[in-house]
């Protein structure tokens, strides 16, 4: 941290905890308590109203703030769900700059404008909608594809290509090359350059099962814009399901990625999903059991009947 950063820092810090010793300081960011005097002078010969206490500590003047920008209550309630989100969502790093992010707004907020921020706040909750596995693996995969995006190094991956480590998985090695991820669907996706394709594809993040970041390094192809691409729908597969009355709710809550309409008709409620392979839906609609009835395609029908004399035989 150079000497601008940190004197700012030490102003963020006085307004937000009123008192901060020297050596506390200097503990905080990792400099002599001497360093600190000399910070303080230069803040004071800059007209930043230090007041220091012997034996006590730094403090502000009464009345003095210095922010950068003013928030409303509404704008730092954005600011700081969306530093949850990052927590939540991103990687370990990210996770920390977003903690630290919502210290330093919280420190430029008026006493006001935080108190009701904080009232706000306590009314908005955001909940992992995945498994927590789940969720740490994208988070374990986010931070090394990250840097080899922001550096243009090419990836070699163990890619799955079914939705659950079941017999039915296929596993693929390819090498790619990085350009950008999304967050879709509460899943996050990575758009990479295939080798093997020779063309863009999209990889679930909770899909690759190892990565190695490679030395070599790729140019993005001309006119690739991660921002404006349309992505091209290959789900061509239509399942058709019916399922029992008192289901219905539970399916919609799912927020199934596959599925593309869900209404009422006499018997229960008839859902219409678009999948690439029967296999990606297939351990989702075996968990329902007898509260769903597939209707079509046949392929799946044969399929679960399948999986449910594998079943019988086990219990």
């Amino acid at each position: 941290m150079n000497k601008t950063d940190r004197m700012l820092a030490i102003i963020i810090e006085l307004q937000r905890y009123g008192m901060r010793r020297a050596e506390d300081l200097a503990a905080q960011f990792e400099t002599s308590v001497r360093t600190i005097y000399r910070d303080v002078q230069a803040l004071s010969e800059a007209g930043v109203p230090v007041i220091g206490a012997p034996g006590i500590g730094y403090s502000l003047m009464e009345g003095y703030f210095l922010p950068p920008v003013s928030f409303t209550a509404e704008e730092a309630v954005a600011l700081l769900v969306g530093a949850d989100f990052v927590h939540m969502r991103l990687d370990a790093e990210y996770g920390m700059k977003a903690r630290h992010a919502q210290e330093k707004i919280e420190a430029i907020l008026t006493k006001p404008v935080q108190e009701e921020a904080a009232r706000v706040r306590s009314a908005i909750r955001l909940l992992h909608e995945r498994m927590a596995g789940t969720t740490m693996l994208e988070k374990e995969r986010l931070e090394p594809l990250r840097r080899a995006i922001l550096h243009k190094q090419s990836v070699h991956v163990h890619y799955s290509k079914s939705v659950s480590e079941s017999a039915h998985s296929r596993h693929s090695v390819r090498t790619i090359d990085p350009y950008g991820l999304v967050f879709t669907q509460a899943a996050w996706m990575l758009v990479a350059y295939c080798h093997e394709r020779q063309a863009i594809r999209h990889f679930r993040l909770s899909r690759i099962r190892a990565l190695t970041v490679l030395e070599q390094t790729f140019e993005v192809q001309p006119g690739f814009d991660l921002h404006t691409r349309q992505v091209v729908d290959d789900r061509h597969v239509v399942v058709r399901m019916r399922f029992d009355a008192a289901a219905g709710e539970q399916v919609q809550e799912t927020g199934n990625f596959y599925m593309e309409s869900l209404e009422p008709d006499g018997e229960g409620w008839l859902v219409t999903f678009r999948v690439r392979r029967i296999e990606e839906i297939l351990q989702w609609t075996l968990g329902w059991g007898a509260a769903v009835e597939v209707l079509e395609p046949e392929s799946l029908r044969q399929r679960l009947r399948e999986e449910i004399i594998h079943m019988q035989k086990r219990y």
